[in-house]
């Protein structure tokens, strides 16, 4: 009768996800648990909860009830207390409702966030387990985002961040509901382990209750097939934690059988910036000894961001079509994919030597000066605003909203995100630029601060030695600086890449430099 219920429930997930788009979903953040993980997240948890006990079951975003099912397939029926479950979907929750109608179940049509937890010890939950909507910040307007603060606010007297997806908000809410000693799993996406909206995440799990372990899945091996997501298994108790507690942390492979683990003291836990570097320790080897780091050396910025690179990003077909005058383009790498080497060379004027060529539209002019003295221009402009790119957050927010932030060439480029290759087991490129072209924020533009720039002003062939230098960092430690996402996907914010150290680059500096003899960073003046 379990497994039969089980297979018509992985049929009604089918059917359910089907009735929706993938966009749709996503933005809800509707991504169905695979039955086997269900069970194996289950197993554990009733572990932590200990035999014999019985169960009081919650699964705040119940969807299907992959977990309620995985808990009926692994415990006693005599042991199972009660059950409950919310879902705010109504489509989810009257499939759901007759599907599990006549097992005791008590599933409600509502928003966890916003129902009142129990007031009594004895109306608790002893097993919580979820895998929460995957909402982005983004996807919640500003009144949702300050709803939610509120409520964590007056609940647990404590202030969440505002950048934080909804997931974060349920986990953190699920204490209220838990009994002391309650067990809580949950499948989340691992990126608060390294984001800073995540700090106050970490800070609840390691000061609010006592974190057993977090299972992170290899990021090549997406456990939702429609979700490019690196998720996590996070397993703790509602009891504050001893002095001496210990976490585990374990990486790929299945719950049961993890590539790597390791116990982490709690205290080192709180320490570790990255949770992601746990179990894994290349930052800190690469740190270890080391003078300082490359944000001692450059300033990292991201591309600039145009607000619609279709309209203002423009082949020179399209510059010519629109006649657009040449003193309001500037020239603008395309995209890493359509730069076939890592050396960007360039011509007299300073353009890229590059088969795709790109140019910005940038202007500073108002718009009466515009419209009586540059026809062609003017009319371009009137094309964006009946496509209403002036509406856009970013052109609404720039004045005037036609103008684009200063971003002059770097020498030094290195991509923003991306995944291994047949090219490249590194994930991430750096390019040398010799060209004046500027680069949009899929790229990360490396600028020498004033002794380093000096130093390559005077020795133009330094700068090839110190592109080679940051291209030989070896992927581990551009990783372990970076985020990962599943499927592979790798990330790299500025100050990931400020992080790396110097040595990589002081190491190869000619010899008999100040800079280098001295390898004291306090020298450049920075």
């Amino acid at each position: 009768m379990v497994e039969d219920r089980e297979k018509a429930r992985q049929e009604l997930t089918e059917q359910l996800r089907s009735a929706k788009s993938q966009a749709v979903r996503n933005k809800l953040g509707q991504f169905a648990t695979p039955a086997s993980l269900a069970s194996d997240i289950v197993r554990q948890a009733l572990s932590l909860l200990g035999r014999g006990r019985s169960i009081r079951f919650l699964e705040p975003g119940f969807g299907t009830g992959s977990f309620y099912s995985a808990l009926l397939r692994s415990a006693s029926p005599s042991h199972i207390e009660t059950a409950a479950g919310y879902e705010i979907d109504a489509h989810y929750f009257e499939q759901s409702a007759r599907l599990w109608d006549g097992t005791g179940l008590r599933l409600h049509h509502a928003d966890f966030t916003r129902v009142e937890p129990p007031q009594t010890e004895a109306d608790r939950y002893n097993l919580v387990v979820c895998n929460p909507p995957y909402v982005r910040h983004h996807h919640l307007d500003s009144s949702q985002k300050q709803e939610l603060q509120a409520i964590v606010s007056r609940r647990l007297h404590f202030q969440m961040n505002g950048l934080g997806g909804l997931y974060t908000y349920f986990m953190a809410l699920s204490q209220t509901w838990m009994s002391k000693g309650g067990v809580g799993a949950w499948l989340v996406p691992s990126e608060f382990m390294d984001v800073n909206y995540g700090r106050k995440v970490k800070e609840l799990l390691v000061s609010r209750v006592t974190l057993h372990r977090l299972h992170r899945f290899d990021p090549n091996e997406v456990q939702f097939e429609d979700a490019l997501v690196s998720s996590v298994v996070v397993f703790f108790t509602n009891a504050l934690p001893s002095d001496n507690h210990q976490v585990e942390f374990s990486f790929g492979g299945t719950l049961d059988e993890p590539r790597v683990s390791t116990l982490v003291g709690l205290n080192q836990v709180y320490k570790t910036p990255k949770w992601t570097h746990l179990p894994q320790s290349a930052v800190e080897h690469d740190r270890k000894d080391s003078t300082g780091t490359l944000a001692d050396l450059f300033a990292i910025k991201r591309g600039l961001a145009t607000g619609c690179n279709s309209f203002f990003v423009l082949s020179a077909e399209e510059v010519q079509r629109h006649s657009l005058p040449a003193q309001f383009l500037r020239p603008i790498l395309p995209s890493p994919r359509d730069i076939a080497g890592d050396e960007i060379l360039a011509d007299k004027a300073g353009e890229p030597l590059i088969a795709k060529r790109r140019y910005l539209v940038h202007c500073d002019l108002c718009a009466e000066r515009i419209r009586a003295e540059y026809e062609s221009f003017w009319r371009y402009l009137e094309y964006g605003i009946e496509r209403g790119i002036h509406k856009r957050y970013l052109c609404r927010h720039r004045e005037p909203w036609y103008s684009q932030e200063n971003r002059p060439p770097a020498p030094f480029l290195c991509t923003y995100m991306g995944r291994p290759t047949a090219r490249s087991e590194s994930p991430f490129r750096f390019i040398l630029n010799h060209s004046q072209a500027t680069a949009a924020n899929v790229y990360l533009m490396l600028y020498p601060k004033p002794r380093l720039a000096t130093l390559l002003q005077g020795n133009p062939e330094v700068s090839r030695v110190i592109w080679k230098a940051l291209s030989s960092v070896t992927p581990e430690s551009l990783v372990g600086h970076g985020r990962t996402y599943g499927g592979g996907l790798y990330k790299l914010e500025p100050k990931e890449l400020a992080n790396l150290p110097a040595d990589v680059i002081l190491d190869v500096l000619p010899k008999g430099t100040k800079m280098r003899s001295h390898r004291q960073l306090s020298l450049f003046g920075m």
